[in-house]
Parts: structure tokens; sequence; C-alpha cells
């Protein structure tokens, strides 16, 4: 982050309940010292911000390594009808898998190529896709701890440092999720392609977990896989570690069915039912997904204040299917917003889509405002992730700014003082024009100042992975 003084001149500027025109903020130690209004042209010596400038935006929920599967692992045949077991598609690789069971399949696979070396190079490169969509925080849900049959590395942090150092050299804030996932199912060991996500046991992980260290840029949480990668009696070690620490929490919850009718017959009882019996619900907690959800398991994660991260673009690439979001915030459940496996990196888009989802479920429009989606896509994805101070711009807070132009083909018509309407139902991330973190400008112009070619750096990434 940027120890520099100096102050950036917003045309616009969202401040949590409206759009002011002509904002000053100055910045100290890569902190807002002050917000200045009514300031109708950059003051001497100023940098401008032309355009709508938000809050950083917060990716509460990220799996870097997925990034090497998007475009790679869709259904269908290139044109003409659907493709059947056995053919190719236009591109000539086999057939996308058609259920999320079997795209877990395809994804193990990428994750077995991983070596320290190859994900920093995978992971600086996407999160300099996410800083070029305005995203300024990632929350990595990191489970690839180990080599592949689960030896250790001579650092037993090596992955999870490398994605830490790929956050820095990227120019964006990370909060690294330590995962625990022990198992393939209940009552079942890791396959053989999940040892290397396993420490054995949840006192394990918690020994490897306490080696880690925070860093300006980067915040250490913890996180359970799964109920289904976490036995009941393991989860109360995890939840005590983050308690201890004040750490966030964030667990997978009910992604699938088949999640929900394996955990009846093993606990007779939901998923939601089973982390609130074992202390994993609260508020420093997120659920992840929290698609299938019954009533009485709304009412505990909002009777709790769990957060949820919900992942429209994800959950509809995967046909997971469509979370009960409305319900959540109603009974006391803060949302978040995550690109997950990183079919789209557009935070914006997840917000539109949580909104357009509701509306295609119901028939009805008008779930949220645009302040709201802002919202859960800045301050509270922040406070998901163990930030609580930031995405909000105001003094004290993070200078943390994305600045969204106003005249491009989608953006252009509306009046500024509808900015956020045009934020949420119009602009997309290939309007993010500036991206500032503590200060530092890490995309002028729509160009990252740090990876000087981010195209070429994700090619070489993945192709790596693929070779």
């Amino acid at each position: 982050m940027n120890p520099t003084p100096r102050t950036y001149w917003l045309e616009h500027a969202w401040l949590g309940t409206h759009v002011e025109p002509g904002v000053a903020v100055d910045v100290r130690d890569g902190r807002v010292a002050s917000v200045r209004t009514g300031v109708p042209a950059p003051p001497p010596g100023a940098e401008p911000l032309r355009g709508l400038t938000l809050p950083g935006l917060a990716n509460a929920h990220s799996h870097a390594f997925h990034r090497a599967l998007r475009g790679i692992v869709q259904t269908g045949s290139g044109g003409g009808a659907p493709a059947r077991p056995g053919e190719t598609n236009a591109a000539g690789a086999e057939r996308a898998p058609d259920s999320f069971w079997a795209w877990r399949d395809v994804m193990y696979a990428v994750a077995d190529k991983l070596t320290p070396d190859s994900y920093f190079s995978l992971a600086r490169a996407a999160y300099a896709e996410m800083a070029l969509a305005g995203i300024t925080a990632v929350g990595e849900f990191h489970y690839v701890h180990h080599a592949p049959g689960g030896a250790r590395y001579a650092d037993p942090n090596a992955m999870g440092e490398a994605l830490i150092e790929a956050a820095a050299e990227a120019g964006i804030r990370i909060t690294l999720l330590d995962t625990c996932y022990l198992a393939a199912g209940f009552g079942r060991g890791p396959d053989p392609h999940q040892l290397r996500f396993s420490d054995g046991t949840a006192d394990a992980w918690a020994e490897r977990c306490a080696l880690l260290r925070e860093r300006d840029h980067a915040r250490i949480g913890a996180a359970l896989h799964s109920v289904r990668a976490v036995p009941a009696d393991q989860m109360a070690t995890v939840a005590r570690w983050a308690e201890e620490r004040q750490a966030p929490l964030h667990v997978h919850l009910s992604e699938q069915p088949a999640e929900n009718d394996a955990c009846r017959e093993a606990h007779g009882r939901t998923p939601a039912r089973l982390l609130a019996d074992h202390g994993v619900l609260g508020p420093r907690t997120t659920a992840v997904h929290a698609t299938h959800l019954t009533d009485e398991d709304i009412a505990l994660l909002g009777g709790s204040t769990t957060g949820t991260c919900m992942c429209p673009t994800t959950e509809r690439d995967l046909a997971d299917g469509i979370g009960p979001a409305v319900a959540l915030q109603r009974a006391g459940s803060p949302l978040s917003l995550g690109s997950d496996s990183h079919a789209v990196v557009d935070l914006l888009e997840e917000a539109r889509a949580m909104e357009l989802n509701e509306r295609l479920r119901t028939r009805t429009r008008g779930h949220w405002t645009a302040a709201a989606l802002l919202r859960a896509a800045t301050a509270d994805g922040h406070a998901a992730l163990g930030w609580p101070e930031a995405g909000r711009i105001g003094t004290g807070a993070p200078a943390d700014l994305t600045t969204l132009a106003l005249d491009s083909v989608r953006t252009a018509g509306p009046p500024p003082r509808l900015g956020a309407e045009t934020a949420v139902f119009a602009a997309t991330a290939a309007d993010v024009r500036h991206t500032v973190v503590g200060g530092r400008h890490v995309v002028r112009d729509g160009a990252h100042t740090l990876v000087p070619d981010v195209p070429r750096e994700l090619a070489r990434a993945v192709g790596a992975l693929h070779a």
C-alpha cells in the first residue's frame, strides 16, 4: 500500500446513500484522511478520477485455480444439437461435464497439476484480472495445501504463501481462508486426489494454520470445506481456532441437494442444523451458496447473524439453482458476493444477477435497491472477509476506490445522480477505469500498473496447466 500523501478528486462518488458530485479524498498512509464535498474541480496536485467512484469491491469467495477451467468445461457442441456422451465440441475437446459432480472431477484433475510456482503464476494473473474488474479485496477459499499424494512441502504453507504473494504482486488485499478438508464424504477418508487437501485431523490443520502470518495486505481466516468434507467431531476445533483469533470462518453450505440428502442419512439433520449444533454458525461465519435450505435452516442462519455469500454466476454455470437470498436477508443474514469458480469475474454482474435471478424465480421485480446490492459488493463483503473498516469512502477507511466510466456504450445516458443504478444494472467490469488500493493506483485508465499484460499472463498460466 502507498504511504505517500496524495489527493484524489472524484468527479462523482457513491457515498453509501447517494451520489455526490465533486469529492476530494485526501489519503495519508494508505487511508482516507478526509473527505471534502462540494469541490467542483480538481484541487492543485490532485489526481482526477473521472466517472463514478465506488468503494473498492470485495470478492468474498474465490478458488483461484478454477480460473484455469473457464471456457474448457462448458456444455455444448459449438452449435446444433447438444453433445452426446463420447462426442466432442467445436474445439475438439471432450464433451463437457453435465453435472456439478462430473465438473468436480475435471476440477480435481487441474488441482493435481498445481505446484507452488504454478499456483503463484495463475493466482497472480487471476488477481490482476480481479483488479481490472475493480476488486480490491479477495477471500481465497484455499484447500490445495500439500503436494500430490499428501506429502508436505518443506514449508507446510508453501501453497498459501504463494497466494498471499500473488495478491501482493497483483496489488490487492487478500483474506486467506485456510480450509480444513479431511474427507471425501460422510464416513469416508479422502480419495487419492483429495490427499493433498487433507491435514489428517483438524488439530493438525490448526497447527499448520498457526504458522501463517498476517501482513498489511493479507489477513488469515478459516474455513470448513463442507459438512461432507469435515467430520462432525472435527468441526468444533476449526470453529474454536477462528473464535480465538476473532477471524472470519467460511463454509460451503447446501450447494447441492445430494449434500443435504447424505447429511440427513448420516446425521438425521440438515447441514445447517449440523453446523449450528457444533458451534460453527455466528456473526463472523459466512455460509457460501446456501442454495438448498429449509425454512428452519434460514431461521438458523438469520437468527445467528451468520452471513451468506451468494455466487450467482457460478451457481448458474454449474446448474446449482437459485438460493433464497431475499429470505436469508430478511431473517438477519448479511449478504456478500463472490465470483467462486471465475466463470465470470465481475462483481457488478454478481450483484445484478442476484436481483435478476430472484425476478425469474418470483416473476416480480425490485427485491433490492441498487444501493443494497452495492453494499453487498462493498461494505458487507469486506466485513465477511475480516476487513470491517473497508468498503466505504470515509475518514479512517482504507483508501480503496473503484471508478467506473459513465460514458461507455453501456453506461451513457442516465444522469450521474443515478450512478448506483447505472453501476448495478448497466455497467460491467469492462467499464472499470481506475482501481486504487491503499492509496496506490493499481489500475489506471483500464490498464494494470503492476502486471503489464494480464491476458498474456493468464494464457501462460492456464496453458501450463493444460499442457
